[in-house]
């Protein structure tokens, strides 16, 4: 995961990643971690939320996901 795509939001620190699969597809991840608080209670992980044909739309997946996530859920 590159740095440049971490990106604070509502609170969270919102941390993309993607990874190659075999296939040559890419998986969308995603690192949540609330700002305000050290606890592993604060800490969320997504694995494999889509598949995508490019790393960069794996990435711009997770980070909108978050957003998402974020506005739903707090």
């Amino acid at each position: 995961m590159q740095s440049k795509h971490i990106h604070h939001y509502n609170g969270y620190a919102v941390k993309p990643s993607a990874h190659r699969l075999p296939d040559g597809s890419f998986s969308s991840n995603l690192l949540l971690e609330r700002a305000d608080s050290a606890r592993s209670e604060s800490l969320y992980q997504f694995y494999s939320l889509d598949y995508f044909a490019d790393e960069e739309e794996a990435l711009e997946h997770s980070a909108r996901w978050a957003h998402e996530w974020v506005d739903t859920r707090g």
